[in-house]
């Protein structure tokens, strides 16, 4: 088997992979965090292939990087949550 047919396997499989757990996702999950997490894996592998094929990581880079991670934390009210937690203790159910 040439090795361009390999790849071109390999790649038809791991999309189908990727496109059914999306599809598994959004059963699950609201459209706001699919789209969050889908973004997140594109993130990922724009991470991956700079590193891979040894392209520079500039300013804009880091800035995106940045862009990301907060949006994603902003998005999962981790700040928020961090603060309840700490400042404040959770109240319990009064059983009458």
């Amino acid at each position: 088997m040439p090795i361009m047919w390999f790849y071109l396997l390999t790649n038809v499989i791991t999309q189908y992979v990727c496109i059914w757990g999306v599809l598994i996702l959004t059963t699950e999950c609201t459209s706001l965090a699919v789209t969050l997490i889908v973004t997140l894996r594109k993130f990922v592998s724009l991470i991956i292939s700079i590193l891979y094929f040894q392209n520079p990581f500039t300013v804009c880079h880091w800035l995106d990087t940045l862009f990301v991670f907060i949006g994603t934390l902003m998005y999962k009210e981790v700040w928020n949550n961090l603060g309840i937690t700490r400042s404040q203790p959770q109240k319990e159910d009064k059983k009458n």
